[in-house]
């Protein structure tokens, strides 16, 4: 089941919870919840969108707001792994790009660890190995999302966009679920959802308007 803004999300996908309680959209009821999807392999999400979500975090979590950590990977797969992420919330050690952009910047301390402690639950995305059939289905369905009118489109470009997202799909070792069920566009992502267990918002690196949309949410019944 796809997600689709304004409907029932459907739950995001966990394989396994390496710090806090397990969790998902349909146990946080009366509860507004941010997931922040990351890649520990991604010094945007740690320089950018994971400060912002403990902000968030710190600021709203008295007003029954729930801000959830997700590490996926649709790249890297040999840095992105359920090992890293739990080195990170046991250690607070960051590899790969993450640690030289950091450090390139003075943002790590002893070295290799972060110069914060992530306060919320964390996650690592359901991850399948991909077998080698690619249906015409499945390639439909991940252009869709991100090409609504894709229909109308010429011919020539549809089949342009067929054969990238063919050869797209063939280059990844790896199926990411929550990745795949948002229509996510890379990572930092951030997907919110609202009291009701209604999907609001999926929004892809730092857009600066998650506030504004969780003040509005809180506000309303």
């Amino acid at each position: 089941m796809s997600a689709v803004i304004g409907q029932k999300a459907p739950n995001f996908g966990v394989s396994e919870w390496v710090q806090g309680a397990p969790t998902n959209f349909d146990q946080e009821k009366d509860h507004i919840v941010v997931l922040e999807v990351f890649q520990v392999n991604c010094p945007g999400c740690f320089m950018n969108a994971l400060p912002e979500a403990i902000n968030i975090y710190n600021k709203y979590k008295d007003d029954g707001v729930r801000v959830l950590g997700l590490a996926t990977a649709f790249e890297d797969f040999d840095k992105n792994t359920l090992e890293n992420l739990k080195m990170l919330a046991e250690t607070g050690e960051v590899i790969g790009e993450t640690k030289n952009a950091l450090s390139m910047y003075g943002q790590l301390k002893d070295g290799n660890k972060l110069s914060y402690k992530i306060p919320f639950p964390l996650g690592m995305d359901n991850l399948t190995k991909t077998s080698g059939e690619i249906s015409q289905e499945k390639i439909m369905e991940f252009i869709y999302p991100q090409i609504p009118d894709f229909d109308s489109q010429p011919d020539d470009y549809k089949n342009q966009i067929i054969q990238r997202v063919k050869d797209y799909m063939k280059s990844k070792e790896y199926s990411a679920e929550t990745f795949e069920k948002f229509a996510l566009q890379g990572t930092p992502s951030t997907i919110i959802v609202d009291r009701k267990g209604i999907l609001r918002d999926v929004s892809f690196g730092q857009t600066g308007h998650i506030e504004s949309i969780i003040e509005k949410l809180i506000a309303e019944d």
